[in-house]
């Protein structure tokens, strides 16, 4: 499943490093980076997550907050932000519920193998909760400055 631009974002509650509830519905009002990662401490997620932990200062001045959603442990997000000194909010989908329902839980073939696994995808969500912009099967160099960008024109 595939969601459109202009389209609501499936409202979710997953929890972060704090252990706390976060409802996606929770941040209206404000622009919201909804980021979805494979794994924490691999080299593209550590880079994605530093690149936008770098510009959220940037997005912070525009009213937006930066949300990355992996299939990881908390605790496991605990480790990551803590190695990297990450400042964007992570979040939890242990049973891969927020995943799927945005489409990003795929079958993936790595070696001649199939499994499914998250394709790193990016939805950028205006402050009433609409999906505005995606990418999928994001390539990581630049693509937290194409996303400030974007969002930047479309404000």
């Amino acid at each position: 499943m595939s969601l459109d631009i202009n389209t609501a974002a499936p409202d979710f509650t997953l929890k972060n490093t704090s252990g706390k509830d976060v409802k996606l519905s929770g941040f209206r009002g404000k622009w919201v980076i909804l980021y979805f990662y494979p794994k924490d401490n691999t080299s593209g997620c550590t880079q994605e997550a530093v690149d936008f932990t770098s510009l959220l200062p940037s997005f912070v001045k525009k009213k937006a907050v930066i949300i990355g959603v992996s299939p990881d442990s908390v605790e496991s997000h605990v480790k990551f932000i803590t190695k990297h000194d990450l400042k964007v909010e992570l979040l939890s989908d242990p049973d891969h519920s927020v995943l799927q329902a945005y489409g990003v839980w795929q079958k993936k073939k790595m070696y001649g193998k199939e499994f499914m696994g998250v394709v790193r995808s990016t939805f950028l969500i205006d402050e009433k909760g609409i999906i505005r912009e995606k990418w999928d099967k994001v390539k990581v160099k630049g693509h937290a400055e194409t996303v400030y960008q974007t969002m930047c024109s479309l404000q």
